[in-house]
């Protein structure tokens, strides 16, 4: 969930040496056995503390009843999976160190990761040079799977990495499209938070909405642990936009738009998936109200699978919610248990290493909680709905889906 220009993040010698270590270049994974049979670790990295928090423990107990559910369904015979969380505190550096930890534990064989972008560059490099299989539920700037010349040549940097949320070159602009041809607006301010998430949410939303014709009339930026934003609201109150497009996570947009009407700037706050959350609205509070942002799809509930996760979340009696990204980060981390259990039948019935587990998640197909789970050749999801929120009496509601 997230400086578009990606620079290609160095690994410290540390890191490379245990990730060597654990590359997976023998024949048969190296997991323990607990007597009870094979045991397998499932690596987790998110935001477990700190602004994020909520987001990010809502991520992890979504993929903790994933392994509960494989664990229960005995889903690969001999087998008992065992999620490891690890703390990445919305860090790039920390979720380096992460990776470096879960490549040099051979009992691991996939990790889902991670909440920010960011984080993400970071991890990627260690865990794909110990062939260690990621899927990430909520990362959405494109250039992790296609590369930093995304918009004029698509290539996959890494072959371990997945996502089964859309790219922001499809969320942005589709709020865009929105602005443009729903809210009839053509002047709109952004304002991004410098992470690679923020910077890519409103390079994509630019590029889309002057090409239908909209006008950019001021570009800001902000420190994601600013809370006076007066001075970058005065330049939008200035600047005659109609409404304010946020790259970046609710923490920061939830203020960013209670400010502005405080100070008589009565426009929308604009957003993607990061925005989206109940902690938005209470950040904001009644400011919050007629502010929009896209969703990679409709809130859950409608199907029995759906309903079961639901069900089984509220009887687990988590704290926090699934929010958003709970139903990503559960068809994530079944991503990586189908992967294990097609790479394992595929080898006599025998876990195999960690390099036939990334390239069978390259071919999973599978009904998710999200539609189908499924990745192109890039690594990114198959499934591409998108779909616009508006804040309505004070909750989130459903507008309708945008054509690309």
């Amino acid at each position: 969930m997230h400086t578009r220009n990606v620079a290609r993040v160095g690994v410290p010698l540390l890191a490379v040496c245990l990730a060597l270590a654990a590359c997976g270049s023998r024949d048969e994974h190296g997991a323990g056995d607990s007597g009870g049979g094979t045991v397998l670790k499932i690596g987790f990295d998110a935001p477990l503390t700190g602004d994020l928090s909520a987001v990010g423990l809502g991520l992890q107990h979504s993929a903790q009843l994933a392994v509960d559910k494989a664990n229960k369904d005995g889903l690969v015979p001999g087998v008992k999976f065992q999620l490891v969380a690890k703390d990445d505190q919305a860090q790039a550096s920390i979720g380096q160190q992460n990776a470096a930890a879960f490549a040099a534990d051979s009992a691991v064989v996939g990790v889902v990761a991670s909440y920010n972008s960011s984080v993400a560059q970071s991890m990627i490099p260690t865990l794909d040079s110990a062939d260690l299989v990621q899927v990430s539920p909520a990362n959405t700037n494109p250039s992790l799977t296609q590369g930093a010349n995304y918009t004029t040549a698509k290539a996959r940097p890494h072959k371990n990495y997945f996502r089964t949320i859309p790219t922001d070159a499809l969320e942005a602009p589709a709020v865009a499209i929105y602005t443009h041809d729903t809210l009839k607006l053509t002047k709109v301010a952004v304002v991004d938070d410098g992470k690679v998430y923020g910077q890519g949410v409103v390079q994509n939303f630019t590029d889309k909405f002057t090409a239908l014709g909209g006008q950019i009339v001021t570009k800001q930026q902000v420190s994601d642990a600013a809370v006076d934003y007066s001075a970058v609201v005065n330049d939008i109150k200035n600047s005659g936009a109609q409404a304010v497009l946020f790259g970046g996570e609710y923490p920061q947009a939830g203020p960013l738009s209670k400010q502005l009407k405080a100070a008589g700037v009565n426009i929308p706050l604009l957003g993607c998936d990061a925005v989206y959350d109940e902690q938005y609205i209470k950040l904001a509070g009644p400011a919050a109200e007629g502010d929009d942002v896209v969703t990679a799809g409709a809130p859950i509930g409608k199907t029995a699978e759906q309903q079961g996760f639901i069900d089984a979340y509220k009887a687990a009696g988590f704290a926090e919610p699934y929010g958003i990204f709970g139903p990503y980060s559960y068809d994530a981390t079944t991503a990586i248990l189908q992967g294990v259990k097609a790479a394992t039948a595929a080898n006599g019935g025998k876990v195999p290493g960690r390099a036939a587990i990334e390239a069978a998640v390259q071919q999973v197909n599978f009904p998710g909680l999200t539609g189908t789970v499924a990745f192109d050749q890039y690594g990114d999801t198959t499934n591409r709905t998108m779909v616009m929120n508006t804040v309505k009496d004070g909750k989130w509601t459903t507008v309708g889906t945008v054509a690309q």
